[in-house]
Order: C-alpha cells, then sequence, then structure tokens
C-alpha cells in the first residue's frame, strides 16, 4: 500500500524541466528541481510520508505557535500534519513558470489543536498555500484569512529544509549563511543573545538560534546559504499583516549528531547534508482582525 492517507501531485513545468513534489500531508513541498536537474531541498530518508506525523524535510509549515509555547498543541501546530485539498482548478503551466494551490479549512483540521485553538475554538480561518516552480526558482506563498468574528494571535514559519552537496553542512567555507548582520540573535540551546556581525553563519554543533531584525530595520528576509561544492541559494522572505509590511525573523537549524541519532525520522548522519533556514513572523506580530489577511511569501532561486 502506497501513502496510506497522504496523496502527492508531482508539478512540472513543462518548458524548462523543473519540477516539485507537493504531498497532502502538510501541504509539504518535499522536492524541487530545477531546470538542471538540481534538487534544492532535503527530504530525510528516515522521513515519514504516510500522514502518521510531519514529514521530516523538504518545506513544513509553522502556525499557530513556533515552537511550543502553549504545552497544550503539540510543537508548531497544525499546519505540518493535517490532510490539505488541492485545488485541481489552480494547477497550470505558463511559459515562464508552473504552479498550484492547496486549501485547508479550521473546520478540517482534525490533528494537533489544542489551547485557544481546540476544537471549541472561538477562532475561525482559512489558509491556502501556493507553490510556483520556474526554471531556477520555487515560490510559496501562505495566505491565512480570518473569516471569523475575532482578532487572533499566531506565529507562522515555512520551516525550509535545503540541501546541502557532499556532505560538507559543517565545512564553514562551503555551507554558511549571510545577510542576517545587524540581527538580534537568541541561542535556543545556550540561552546567549546578541547582536550578530557580518560573519557568516556556519555549522558548529548543534545550531538553533533565532534571529530577529532590529526594529528600525528592514522588513524583509535576504540570504545567501552556501549549500556545498560551490553552489548556493538565495531566499527572500516578505510578510504582509492586513496589507502592512511585518518585519520577518529567520531561524537557522542544524541538529548535529546526538539531535539526528535521537530523532527516528532523520537518518542519523544526514545532519551533514542540510540546513535549515526557515523565515517567518515570530515576534511582534499583530494580531490577525476578522476579515483580514496574511501573505506570507517565500523564494529559493538556485544560484
Amino acid at each position: 500500500i502506497f501513502f496510506v492517507m497522504s496523496s502527492v501531485k508531482t508539478l512540472i513545468h513543462s518548458k524548462s524541466g523543473a519540477r516539485a513534489e507537493i504531498y497532502s500531508v502538510g501541504a509539504t513541498v518535499t522536492s524541487y528541481k530545477t531546470s538542471e536537474g538540481r534538487d534544492v531541498l532535503f527530504l530525510s530518508r528516515d522521513a515519514k510520508l504516510d500522514g502518521s506525523k510531519a514529514i521530516r524535510g523538504g518545506i513544513p509549515l509553522v502556525f499557530p505557535q513556533f515552537g511550543q509555547p502553549d504545552k497544550s498543541m503539540p510543537q508548531h501546530g497544525f499546519l505540518r500534519t493535517n490532510e490539505w485539498e488541492f485545488d485541481e482548478s489552480s494547477m497550470y503551466d505558463d511559459e515562464d513558470e508552473a504552479g498550484l494551490t492547496l486549501v485547508l479549512n479550521l473546520s478540517n483540521v482534525k490533528k494537533s489543536r489544542g489551547g485557544a485553538w481546540d476544537v471549541d475554538t472561538k477562532y475561525d480561518c482559512t489558509f491556502l498555500f501556493s507553490v510556483k516552480i520556474s526554471p531556477s526558482s520555487l515560490t510559496t506563498v501562505l495566505t491565512i484569512k480570518n473569516i471569523g468574528k475575532i482578532a487572533f494571535p499566531f506565529q507562522t514559519l515555512m520551516h525550509t529544509y535545503y540541501h546541502v552537496s557532499n556532505r560538507e553542512a559543517l565545512d564553514a567555507k562551503n555551507c554558511n549563511v549571510v545577510g542576517l548582520g545587524g540581527y538580534s540573535v537568541v541561542d535556543k540551546i545556550s540561552g546567549d543573545e546578541y547582536v550578530l556581525g557580518s560573519d557568516p553563519i556556519v555549522v558548529v554543533g548543534n545550531v538553533d538560534r533565532i534571529y530577529t531584525p532590529p526594529p528600525e530595520g528592514k522588513k524583509e528576509v535576504n540570504v545567501t546559504v552556501m549549500t556545498g561544492l560551490g553552489t548556493s541559494v538565495k531566499l527572500t522572505a516578505s510578510g504582509k499583516v492586513d496589507g502592512q509590511d511585518v518585519g520577518l525573523s529567520a531561524v537557522v537549524w542544524n541538529p548535529h549528531k546526538e539531535k539526528a541519532e535521537a530523532m527516528s525520522d532523520f537518518g542519523s548522519d544526514q545532519y551533514h547534508d542540510m540546513i535549515c533556514v526557515e523565515p517567518g513572523l515570530i515576534s511582534d506580530v499583530p494580531e490577525l482582525p476578522p476579515g483580514k489577511e496574511c501573505v506570507f511569501t517565500q523564494t529559493t532561486t538556485a544560484l
């Protein structure tokens, strides 16, 4: 039996041959191959693809909480574990790009609820997730629409796993993240807080840090990630709540040896093959008023 609960679609841009794989569980993009066949995203060899848990790799979606500030709800919320619907009418394959959209209504969220978002919640919303591919870029857009009567607080991220070629994730010269200089850093492992200088971010040991822009700083995330063997990707992300630009943070994560070995759905040596750079609305996010929407966009371009 293949995919007990989850369906998968392959999106192909006919003109260039670029392609992406998208699972209905979590609306998770698990693979994006450029027109040259380079696979930009990392998927764990032990990832569960049947809907039994969130998919370990690709671009899991985080909402309404990052981590687990509310212990009554699972870590990272419920978007990444629930079954989304493909909007068949949304698929297109044009000269420049191909795309499709998935939809999830809060009323169809069966798993991972809790706290203020439990089944008796006063909130109501609907989610659209659009995936667009071109010869060298992948754009994902999460739209959150408040269709209820009251505003709600939220956090949301795209937990993007990048593939690092030649097992070079721990090689500082060939795998690093540039573009977050001046951001405030919270190291979730050591508890340290500081402001990042101009040095690249590299993987030394277990890395789990939140980078938040200065209050007067730029709203968008705009970074370059070296991804092994001289390859790199450019990541840009932006967010609007009720039409207003909101400052985006970014999380950089690599579990390293000990944590990798402790995760049942992560190959114990695969921390050499990936780096997560996760843009999102984490701090100082305004509430989403009734009738309004949040539009959160990420573009990855293979360089």
